[in-house]
């Protein structure tokens, strides 16, 4: 089953409430991952006013036209792989 991204909206901090497909719901923390990553693009959104300009496109989560974005199956589960980041 396909599992797509229906809604999201800003919680606090770098957390993000999630609304799937299926019904689920999740709060993701995003900080983690962005304080660990080492590439420049990456890290701009350490800056809250740009962390908070996502929106969903084609059922996921995205910034900038894709510049960051996550596998929807991690968010589903809650947790952000660090990467390469």
């Amino acid at each position: 089953m396909y599992i797509a991204i229906l809604s999201a909206s800003y919680a606090r901090e770098y957390k993000i409430d999630i609304s799937f497909s299926d019904g689920t719901q999740q709060q993701v923390d995003f900080g983690p991952f962005l304080k660990l990553a080492t590439n420049p693009i990456t890290r701009r959104y350490l800056d809250m006013n740009q962390f908070r300009k996502f929106r969903i496109m084609d059922g996921e989560l995205d910034w900038n036209d894709f510049e960051l974005c996550f596998p929807v199956s991690q968010l589903y589960v809650g947790k952000i792989s660090s990467g390469l980041g």
